[in-house]
């Protein structure tokens, strides 16, 4: 299948591309590279798949690149996805999370795509109301990310219901950690940054009190689901992607540092971030059942790996 990608410079959209690379697809990446690893880079050109630095913001040139390629399908991974640094510029995150799903989606219906896999943030819920969170949760999204992702889906079904010529499935992604991610870069996940200042000999800092909980999924998992989502026939569905299991911030700091032999670094607490969710963990069933996707890195092997990786 001829697939392209957006954003397959990312961290997850790099593991995506390797994915379905090692599947037989026929791959191409869009990408501005602007927050894109050297390294992830790297491994893009080593594959050898056709990548165009553009920014989805830029309609006329996403057209052209689509018409040229002529995509079966298309991987919407381009976005920002930094919660704080949305508080700060709601702008800028509904010009690229926002507009920029809108010229991908009117891209991908221009050339007659058969679908859009959409990755969108569990941010969309906001505050549960109940937990484990399911796919009928209410959406009030805390944060201008949150909302920024919300906004790109609605644009996203909204499309396809309209021109009824390109179907979607949205995955609402949990917490993704993996190799890939920069322990530098304030983008990181939590996982990432507690890891690097571990191996640096700092603590971690957990902001509050370190009882939010989270779901943490391994970034190979969800591009093992991005592939499940491409030959789906059950279309025009939204899924859940995370471990359906929930760990305290509390739990994971002393889960790394019992790992990495340094038990002896207390975590350092700091007062909480804005917009920063309290309980968030999935209800994975409809993924079980329905995109036949089940997780399969647990928490320690990943964190086991990263740390492995970091290191190196």
């Amino acid at each position: 299948m001829k697939v392209l990608i957006t954003g397959g410079a990312g961290f997850i959209g790099h593991h995506v591309v390797k994915q379905l690379i090692d599947s037989g697809h026929d791959v191409m990446i869009i990408d501005n590279l602007s927050r894109s690893l050297r390294e992830n880079i790297e491994f893009i050109k080593e594959l050898g798949v056709l990548l165009k630095p553009i920014d989805v913001r830029d309609l006329n040139s996403l057209s052209d690149a689509f018409k040229e390629f002529r995509p079966e399908a298309v991987v919407h991974a381009a976005a920002l996805i930094d919660v704080e640094e949305s508080v700060k510029h709601p702008g800028l995150y509904a010009e690229v999370n926002v507009t920029g799903s809108a010229n991908v989606g009117k891209a991908s219906c221009g050339v007659g795509a058969s679908r859009i896999i959409y990755l969108s943030s569990a941010a969309v819920y906001g505050e549960p109301k109940y937990l484990p969170i399911d796919e009928n949760h209410p959406t009030e999204p805390l944060s201008p990310y949150g909302a920024s992702k919300l906004g790109g889906e609605l644009l996203i079904k909204s499309l396809s219901r309209s021109l009824k010529k390109t179907n979607y499935v949205v995955l609402r992604l949990f917490n993704v950690y993996g190799p890939g991610q920069s322990p530098d870069s304030p983008y990181s996940g939590v996982i990432t940054k507690f890891i690097s200042r571990v191996k640096s000999g700092q603590p971690p800092i957990i902001y509050g009190d370190g009882e939010q909980v989270r779901d943490f999924i391994h970034v190979k998992d969800v591009a093992k689901a991005v592939e499940k989502a491409l030959t789906t026939e059950l279309l025009n569905e939204t899924y859940n992607i995370g471990s359906g299991k929930p760990t305290t911030i509390n739990e994971l700091a002393n889960a790394i540092l019992k790992i990495s032999g340094k038990e002896e670094l207390k975590p350092r607490h700091e007062a909480p971030r804005p917009g920063d969710i309290r309980l968030s963990y999935a209800d994975i069933s409809k993924a079980l059942n329905q995109l036949k996707w089940r997780p399969e890195t647990s928490l320690e092997k990943g964190i086991k790996e990263l740390i492995e990786s970091i290191t190196n």
